[in-house]
């Protein structure tokens, strides 16, 4: 039996195969049974019985397309017929008229010859189905008359207060009738388009507010897709739902749709560098089309979305690529083609970070409602609450905001607590924004919360003076993982890391333990603490790396061969009970009296309780945790007792919320317009301005970032070794940076080489002044350096260390480049080359072995760079240029005093400070 391959060969190289034949023959066809005396072309090109065989052979398909259609036209016009029924090559059947709704004749010279690809796509051919009397018509349809336009109109920037739904009801339902009754994906595509050409935040928040508004009460089935679209996601970080697509995909798919070769769409890339700014030029070059692209809802681009991540095993890659393949064949126009492009490569960057969308979720929910919520025959058991826009446009500014806050932090809360829109949209679209909300949406085993954080301190001065007069717990600040454990009555074990990602597959022997350490009485709980690497025989602690070097996925007991400790350190949830609302002093001792110790496999973190008085306590228990290798010291409020006045501001520039938001800006040696020790005239207007603080609560404060926990780490004091490093690259920044580099790629010098050798990304220590200035510097030309602000955003000055040589020339184009320097050794790819030009001073918690970097390579290890652990800005070294930055050998030997556990600096004397490389 002949295998396939050898029957396509032989099927090729039979002399009875027919011709293939062009869109001429079918043209001609058609005429020709109408009687029209057309001629026919055959395979190899000839023409019999043509009128004028010249011109003929010389046009186009698509000049001949329509010069037939006009022809048709005309003859339609004179003699009136039924619409016909034509079937697409895809097997979908239609009617001439929705090919090509509110068509006109094209004009009878043909094409625009700006507007034709270079190489038009094959387009699809309608053909007669036989089943009705007329003739089925081929319609070239311009791409830019299938934009939805009614979406268009919508102002959807105006205020919530001024905004009414209900003028654009009636238009609307009748728009989506066409396609279902479904929410078009065009709206949305209308919001992110609005959203991303602003850096005004309160207009992000009025766009968001009213495009939800309408789907709340047009089509809120369309409404948790909508959210879900806006996140850049499809599903929270626990349950593994990734797209897995990579670029060839939507090259692929954009090549095909649009009819480009490689070379166009790699010189658009080479342009733009964006993949959705791609997908909108190429989307602008296909001018026509012959089928009436379907348009796009917001619940099948989910759905979408949702298949391609699902698809899997043999043929998963081809069914992913002929989803993508229609979506970009139904995106009408170059913006939703830009969007849904964007979506697939999960890089959004509208500038609406999580925080906003759930403010502007609180808002919708305050102003519109469902339409069956107003006929639950429930309605009177929990009152879904609506806001008057006109009571609302009576208040004051201040009474406004408090207004808008108090749903805020119902809605917040609700999705610290159970951080998944499937569980919160529904609900809220029953019950609205009210307290019923935060019992509906509580604490649930097996669903992680997101973890309290800690604010940032400089020293073990500044944190005892943040918290004079209150007494509180400090902890050794482990150096490992931290993790979130649920157990429920059965013995089931989830854990979690501080992103919400599973762990559970990681960690198989601390699953088979966790059921063995509830004590009596104990059934349910969810427990937070660190997983460490340890030595079981001798409980010796054991770094980061370490840890790391342990699988990830599909790890067996058996084969386990790095041990590891979980050391808790608070309990959130107690046999079906939250304790959230409880005081640290009290969950800490819940803890320790309910749960069994195992040596080494599972134990309390060390501690100390103190108070602001006992300086010198801290101070020895600080130096414990250093030698032990950990990371530092975390210090928490033991009890709720009504707030101490605050003490006197020592910042400028920013009040104490801002600093709390931001504790990195304020460290010192940021730079000349950031001191520690003002004088003069700031001095005074230091000492009469109070700062505004934070309440001290010792409760659990899911997702918020408080003074009720400070953590004081080794490597934020003065003492230790900092790095001289050289920025050699960036990325676009997420959310409110996205339009600021943010990671930044810095680099060693190879004094042997003269290379550049990548030691790590850097996104910590920077102020928004900084960004604002170095995006000036660093400029390619792509956009307003100028982002969307934040909530409690506070604006800077400029400091000085925000690059003073951008003030001289302005947009620097010889800081850019398009392709990677030679002399820069890394092998991943930034969105952006920098000039290499600038030292930054670096300071680091440790040095760590890397597969990805190259810095040191050789040098500790045969396949091995090093690597910083979080890398924290400190200032611009305005003293000293590329030659005088940091050197892998440096770096290589700042690794090897580590590993061979050198004193710690706070026992140094302070001359090995790392400026000695110079």
């Amino acid at each position: 039996m002949p295998s396939p391959a050898k029957k396509r060969k032989l099927n090729s190289d039979s002399k009875s195969s027919l011709p293939s034949r062009g869109l001429e023959y079918f043209f001609a066809k058609q005429r020709d049974q109408n009687g029209t005396g057309s001629s026919l072309k055959t395979g190899n090109g000839a023409v019999e019985g043509a009128a004028h065989p010249d011109r003929d052979h010389e046009m186009t398909d698509e000049e001949l397309a329509r010069k037939l259609q006009a022809e048709w036209d005309q003859e339609e016009a004179d003699v009136p017929a039924a619409e016909p029924e034509a079937t697409a090559l895809n097997g979908e059947k239609f009617g001439a008229s929705e090919l090509l709704p509110g068509n006109t004749p094209p004009d009878k010279d043909g094409l625009d010859r700006d507007e034709i690809p270079s190489e038009p796509p094959k387009p699809s051919i309608a053909e007669p189905s036989g089943k009705g009397k007329g003739k089925g018509t081929l319609s070239l349809q311009s791409v830019a008359a299938s934009v939805d336009t009614v979406s268009e109109s919508i102002p959807l920037d105006e205020s919530p207060l001024t905004f009414d739904p209900d003028k654009y009801v009636l238009q609307l339902r009748e728009h989506w009738a066409k396609d279902g009754g479904n929410a078009s994906y065009a709206l949305l595509t209308r919001c992110f388009v609005l959203v991303s050409g602003t850096s005004s935040r309160i207009k992000i928040v009025n766009t968001l507010v009213n495009c939800l508004r309408i789907l709340i009460q047009e089509d809120p089935e369309s409404l948790l897709p909508a959210v879900w679209l806006s996140t850049n996601a499809i599903s929270p970080p626990y349950i593994s739902l990734e797209l897995g697509l990579g670029g060839s995909a939507i090259s692929k798919a954009l090549r095909q749709v649009c009819g480009l070769d490689n070379r166009s769409l790699k010189a658009i890339y080479d342009k733009y560098g964006d993949a959705g700014d791609v997908a909108f030029e190429a989307k602008k070059k296909q001018s026509f089309t012959l089928r009436a692209p379907k348009p796009l809802t917001i619940k099948g681009v989910y759905n979408s979305l949702v298949k391609i991540a699902s698809a899997q095993g043999q043929g998963s890659a081809e069914v992913k690529q002929r989803l993508v393949d229609r979506l970009l064949q139904d995106a009408r126009g170059g913006e939703e083609s830009r969007f849904v492009v964007r979506t697939l490569c999960q890089h959004l960057r509208i500038g609406a970070v999580k925080t906003t969308l759930l403010i502007a979720l609180s808002r919708a929910f305050l102003l519109s409602r469902p339409p069956a919520a107003s006929r639950c025959p429930d309605q009177d058991a929990y009152e879904y609450p609506l806001r008057s826009v006109e009571e609302l446009r009576r208040l004051k500014k201040e009474e406004l905001a408090e207004v808008w806050a108090r749903g805020e932090e119902i809605v917040k809360a609700c999705f610290a607590r159970r951080p998944n829109y499937n569980d919160l949209i529904p609900v809220m679209l029953e019950v609205g924004v009210c307290p019923e909300l935060l019992v509906r949406c509580g604490l649930e085993l097996h669903v992680p919360l997101r973890p309290m954080l800690g604010s940032i301190t400089r020293d073990l001065s500044e944190m005892l003076t943040k918290l004079q007069g209150r007494d509180f717990a400090c902890e050794f600040k482990y150096d490992g993982q931290r993790a979130q454990v649920h157990c429920d009555e059965h013995g089931k074990v989830s854990i979690f890391s501080r992103h919400l990602e599973v762990m559970t597959d990681k960690y198989p022997d601390l699953v088979v333990l966790v059921p063995q350490i509830r004590g009596e009485g104990v059934g349910s709980f969810i427990m937070e603490g660190e997983v460490v690497a340890v030595d079981q025989s001798t409980g010796e602690l054991k770094n980061f790396q370490t840890l790391t070097n342990r699988a990830r996925k599909d790890v067996a007991i058996g084969s386990i061969t790095i041990a590891v400790c979980l050391f808790a350190f608070d309990l959130m949830y107690l046999n079906g009970q939250p304790l959230l609302d409880r005081a640290f002093r009290e969950r800490r001792s819940l803890l320790r009296s309910l749960f069994v110790e195992v040596p080494n496999r599972f134990t309390w973190v060390r501690s100390l309780d103190a108070t602001s008085q006992d300086s010198e306590a801290v101070l020895e228990f600080f130096k414990q945790a250093i030698d032990l290798k950990c990371e530092g010291i975390m210090v928490k409020i033991l009890d709720n007792l009504p707030n101490i006045p605050a003490p006197i501001s020592t910042y400028t520039g920013e009040d104490q919320d801002s600093a709390d938001q931001r504790p990195d800006e304020n460290t010192t040696g940021r730079g000349k317009g950031r001191s520690k020790t003002p004088s003069g005239d700031a001095k005074e207007k230091q000492v009469t301005k109070p700062a505004r603080r934070k309440p001290l609560l010792a409760t659990y404060e899911p997702d918020k970032r408080l003074d009720s926990w400070l953590k004081v780490k080794k490597d934020y004091s003065s003492s230790f070794d900092t790095l001289d490093l050289v920025p050699v690259a960036g990325w676009h920044g997420q959310g409110r940076k996205a339009k600021w580099w943010s990671p930044i790629l810095l680099a060693v010098r190879n004094e042997e080489t003269g290379a550049l050798e990548a030691v790590c990304k850097c996104m910590s220590g920077f102020t928004d002044a900084f960004y604002k200035a170095n995006r000036r510097l660093y400029d390619d030309g792509s956009g307003d350096p100028e982002p969307p602000a934040t909530e409690g955003e506070v604006e800077e000055g400029c400091t000085g260390d925000s690059g003073s040589q951008d003030d001289e020339d302005g947009n620097q184009d010889g800081n850019i480049r398009k392709t990677k320097p030679g002399f820069v050794d890394y092998a991943g790819s930034p969105d952006v080359w920098f000039e290499p030009r600038e030292v930054w001073e670096m300071a680091f918690a440790d040095i760590t072995l890397s597969p990805t970097y190259t810095a040191a390579i050789g040098l500790v290890s045969q396949d091995r760079g090093l690597s910083l652990r979080f890398p924290r800005f400190l200032r611009k070294r305005e003293d000293k240029g590329i030659e005088e930055a940091s050197t892998s050998e440096f770096l290589a030997t700042l690794f090897r005093k580590q590993e061979a556990k050198a004193p710690t600096p706070v026992k140094d004397d302070g001359d090995d400070n790392g400026d000695d490389e110079a």
